[in-house]
């Protein structure tokens, strides 16, 4: 089932959000309707926040992703109850966009290198370590449980530049391909 994905202004996204443990209600179902609404929308990755759920869980597919760099393996996993252990290497930048957050790219920095434990759909534990574009987007989607969103790692001036922009996604006030909650102004 496609679920309505919750825009910027909607306080769950501003939330730490909470462990889940392995007889969460329905949880095969509710993972399967992350990847069907996150493809739907046309995106790589899906935190529970972005539904509208507090829970440590995100669904991420690089697979459709277009050799974004060299030597470039995507891959297509389930990440519940996450934790970031390490950050490595020069910070780069490279432009993100956000599901929630509809028609605002902008370059955020990061670094390279990451190693994340985790459990998979299965409740298998793994600590494994991502590079390059799959540890930002696995980054990019781990903020989201912590009730962290990519604009809030802009530049002071360049967030105050897109401010306009976020006031209109929070009012609905924004063309998207697929279903969103807005806040209620």
């Amino acid at each position: 089932m496609i679920l309505p994905i919750y825009a910027y202004g909607q306080s769950v996204l501003r939330k730490m959000s909470h462990p889940i443990e392995p007889d969460y209600q329905d949880l095969p179902g509710l993972i399967e309707d992350m990847f069907q609404t996150m493809y739907a929308a046309r995106g790589v990755g899906l935190a529970a926040p972005q539904i509208g759920r507090d829970i440590r869980l995100f669904v991420v597919d690089t697979l459709q992703l277009e050799k974004p760099e060299k030597n470039f393996n995507g891959f297509k996993k389930v990440f519940i109850n996450a934790q970031l252990l390490d950050e490595s290497g020069v910070p780069w930048l490279y432009e993100e966009g956000c599901l929630s957050i509809p028609d605002i790219h902008v370059e955020i920095e990061r670094k390279p290198v990451i190693h994340i434990r985790y459990h998979d759909e299965h409740w298998k534990e793994h600590i494994e370590t991502y590079e390059g574009v799959n540890a930002r987007v696995i980054q990019h989607e781990y903020d989201h449980i912590e009730g962290i969103l990519f604009i809030d790692r802009m530049k002071p001036l360049k967030r105050r530049m897109i401010n306009r922009k976020l006031e209109k996604i929070k009012r609905g006030d924004v063309d998207t391909t697929h279903p969103m909650r807005f806040v209620k102004v």
